[in-house]
């Protein structure tokens, strides 16, 4: 009997209906393959290779990736300014987008309108016309030293200086704080009132309140957070270019990985080292994103589980 529902009508129009949805995926499954798969496997490859893009690929083995943590300095150098500024950047980020959404908990009037026009910063920020703006105004004769020049102080010229060069892309960063700001205000918004009306009951107070039901249940908008803030900062490209006329300068105090990886690609046609370079990079991402992953169990609370 089984053997007879297999092979009846519905078993026929089950295969039709999965060969339907095979066909329907199948221009997914093609881009996904020569799109994102095919040019992966293909820069694994080129990153064990010493390619112009002029000339034919050769295998060089692990010359790039020696190369590039005992003879490269500027290497190193875009390692640690993307380091200062990702470990900078993204709690001052995060810290200023949640006190604004505890803000706008409040049930201010207009909630829709301040939500809209907080989240415009997260849509331009990273764009090329922001960062020109940017530039203007952190220039020798911008904005910044025009409103100091009132108060009687002479500011210097913050981008061309490699002591605030770089402060000036971390301040633009923690500026685009839309996205995270919506994301805590949403899960603001999931905690119950019930929770803060027997804490008042209590006795306790706004800051006692914060600490013992907000930011433990918050800690999950926390993380997630975290670990995308994380990953976009390290990929941070535009703002560098722009602001430092795409050399990373001054002294390569701007000099963001990403930056280099770019020169070293598409300025001195080094396909394979650039190549090397990106895989670095996604292993420390990776290797970043599991460590908060199993950092995450000591304090991160889901519900009634740590």
């Amino acid at each position: 009997m089984a053997d007879m529902v297999r092979g009846g009508p519905r078993s026929l129009r089950a295969r039709r209906e999965a060969r339907a949805a095979y066909l329907f995926l199948a221009p997914w499954f093609v881009g996904l393959l020569v799109i994102t798969i095919g040019p992966i496997f293909a820069s694994l490859y080129l990153s064990f290779t010493d390619y112009s893009l002029l000339k034919e690929a050769k295998w060089v083995g692990l010359e790039n990736y020696i190369k590039m943590f005992t003879e490269d300095e500027r290497f190193l150098a875009s390692l640690k300014v993307t380091t200062i500024y990702v470990v900078v950047s993204v709690p001052l980020q995060l810290a200023f987008a949640l006190a604004l959404a505890l803000v706008l908990d409040r049930g201010l009037r207009g909630l829709s309108l301040y939500r809209s026009i907080f989240y415009l910063p997260s849509l331009l920020g990273g764009s090329v016309a922001i960062a020109i703006l940017w530039r203007k105004v952190f220039g020798a004769d911008g904005l910044v030293n025009a409103v100091l020049s009132l108060f009687g102080i002479q500011g210097p010229g913050w981008i061309g200086d490699p002591d605030t060069a770089l402060g000036t892309l971390i301040l633009l960063h923690v500026w685009t704080f839309g996205a995270p700001m919506i994301i805590f205000l949403a899960g603001l918004r999931q905690i119950p009132s019930s929770y803060y009306e027997a804490a008042s009951v209590d006795g306790a107070g706004s800051l006692r309140q914060f600490r013992s039901i907000t930011l433990p249940l918050l800690t999950p908008i926390i993380f997630f957070n975290l670990v995308l803030e994380l990953i976009k900062s390290f990929q941070s490209f535009t703002q560098a270019f722009i602001v430092s006329n795409g050399k990373g300068g001054p002294a390569d105090s701007t000099l963001f990985y990403t930056l280099y990886l770019y020169l070293q690609g598409f300025k001195n046609f080094d396909m394979g080292y650039a190549a090397a370079m990106a895989w670095v990079l996604m292993v420390i991402i990776a290797a970043l994103t599991g460590v908060n992953f199993l950092a995450s169990k000591y304090w991160v609370f889901y519900g009634d589980t740590k």
